[in-house]
């Protein structure tokens, strides 16, 4: 599971009243916190005038009006290429950002419908949602500015050298962390198993990710409804950027069709790969370097660990077990991986 899909901390009520006055929306007669979200802040509100998701945008990394306008334009776009997604509305002064003491928020339609991982998916299912998500990036090509594209380059792989100075950094707050207790157990473990694993394969580091272009930065089940069997909806654009794109369809496979054990349901990869290299115009090479880039990502990622014991948060303790166990089954099963992207 993603970051954004972590369950936020208690956050105070929106001020609706002043929000409310900028929308030709009626009067709030509930305002419900969303369970999802952690990046940003979600509210189920109902007016004199109907339902509507009212988003208040706290990330600081993508809270900048202009920037969340952007992504407005982008996803109004998509709609009228027929796109499921839900653009904002726009306020009686034609803007669909409203920024009340100093915070941004946005107000979209309310959709109704329910999020669905790939366990409850058929693997022709499967394929329509990797069809759905190649349809994304080819639709982003259409509607966006080609220049960000030429402007970005992919960061550096991950060097190993500074993984095993962050094994030993954890291991050490694991050592000091009282009273000890069954978390501190596992992470030990997997510090370990990790170093062992990285030491054996230190000689595999990827080059930079080659072609990049416009991403939704953040394609997981909690960022897409489903109405019946029906993708109904992509939400949260916030993460809309300019990145290498086989790598968003290969780390979204790995938490759609991750299983509770920490491997993953190849059959239904192979599905999603195949409709995804369809529409979006993939070669089998580019998936299989996508899964490259992002194992060695993964092998020397430690994010859930450095929130627990660096943070002394713990919201996304609970995705740590398979998360950790997958990249020791990715690594076993490496070719497999490979075979099911690419076949």
């Amino acid at each position: 599971m993603p970051r954004s899909s972590v369950p936020t901390l208690v956050s105070p009520a929106p001020p609706l009243g002043a929000l409310l006055k900028r929308y030709a929306a009626g009067s709030a007669l509930t305002c419900d916190p969303v369970d999802q979200g952690l990046l940003n802040r979600g509210y189920r509100l109902c007016t004199t005038r109907g339902r509507y998701f009212l988003k208040h945008h706290f990330d600081p990394e993508t809270a900048d009006p202009s920037a969340i306008a952007r992504q407005h334009r982008a996803t109004q776009r998509l709609a009228d290429l027929g796109v499921p997604v839900v653009p904002p509305l726009a306020g009686r002064d034609g803007r669909t950002v409203a920024v009340v003491g100093g915070h941004a928020y946005a107000l979209h339609p309310w959709i109704d419908g329910r999020h669905r991982h790939g366990g409850q998916l058929s693997t022709r299912q499967c394929g329509r949602l990797g069809a759905l998500l190649g349809v994304v990036h080819a639709s982003l090509e259409r509607v966006m500015p080609p220049r960000g594209r030429a402007a970005t380059e992919p960061a550096p792989s991950a060097d190993p050298a500074d993984t095993f100075t962050l094994i030993d950094a954890l291991l050490a707050r694991v050592r000091r962390h009282r009273p000890a207790d069954a978390f501190d157990e596992l992470a030990r473990y997997r510090l370990l198993e990790r170093r062992v694993l990285l030491e054996r394969h230190r000689g595999q580091r990827p080059p930079r990710a080659g072609s990049v272009g416009w991403v939704h930065g953040d394609f997981h089940p909690f960022n897409v409804l489903y109405q019946d069997d029906v993708p109904a909806a992509i939400v949260d654009w916030d993460r809309l950027g300019v990145q290498p794109r086989a790598e968003e369809a290969v780390r979204a496979a790995m938490i759609f069709f991750v299983r509770p054990t920490g491997t993953l349901d190849l059959p239904k990869v192979r599905s999603y790969a195949r409709a995804y290299r369809r529409t979006a115009g993939a070669a089998p090479s580019e998936l299989t370097a996508a899964v490259h880039r992002v194992w060695w990502e993964r092998l020397n990622d430690f994010w859930m660990l450095r929130w627990h014991y660096e943070r002394g948060d713990i919201r996304a303790d609970c995705q740590f077990p398979a998360s950790s166990a997958l990249v020791v089954w990715w690594t076993r099963e490496y070719e497999a991986v490979c075979e099911a992207f690419a076949g």
